[in-house]
């Protein structure tokens, strides 16, 4: 990463990276040279600034703030639309409250991982502990793994989506 040219030390320290004169500064090295997005990391905080139209950018601490858009010159003819990456697919939801294992222990192979088929009411996808009593729970469709939602050893609630399925 480049250091911002005119930036204080001051700049980078306790207040550093959410400073306006910081972020003004950001916006213009964006514009020199021609980039639309930058993601700056610094002790724990982290901002994401990007050309264009005026977006929120979320900063570690549940804070918000705008970034300023670019001249109207930089801007693209037409933007694109956003793609929905999971138009089309199958959740298949946690039947109850408990814990969810990608395995039926620690050392075993994982049930189903991204890319796997599963079969509707046959394929075991995951166990959810539920008060000591431990639960295999059968894909709800049949289809291809896309997307694994949840985390081994995460607690979920009823109908916590677990999985995305891209259906046969």
């Amino acid at each position: 990463m480049r250091s911002v040219p005119g930036a204080s030390p001051a700049a980078t320290g306790p207040a550093g990276p959410m400073s306006v004169e910081f972020l003004q500064k950001l916006v213009a090295l964006m514009t020199s040279n021609d980039l639309n997005t930058v993601d700056l990391r610094d002790s724990g905080r982290r901002i994401i600034l990007k050309r264009g139209a005026v977006q929120p950018v979320m900063v570690s601490g549940g804070h918000s703030m705008q970034a300023a858009p670019s001249a109207p010159a930089a801007l693209p003819a037409a933007p694109a639309a956003p793609v929905n990456e999971d138009a089309g697919l199958v959740p298949i939801k946690s039947p109850m409250v408990g814990t969810f294992y990608v395995a039926a222990t620690p050392e075993a192979k994982a049930f189903v991982t991204v890319g796997s088929t599963v079969v509707k009411d046959d394929t075991d996808v995951c166990i959810i502990e539920a008060m000591k009593v431990f639960n295999n729970i059968k894909s709800e469709v049949s289809g291809v793994i896309a997307r694994v939602l949840v985390t081994n050893g995460q607690t979920v609630e009823f109908g916590t989506p677990l999985f995305l399925v891209k259906p046969n």
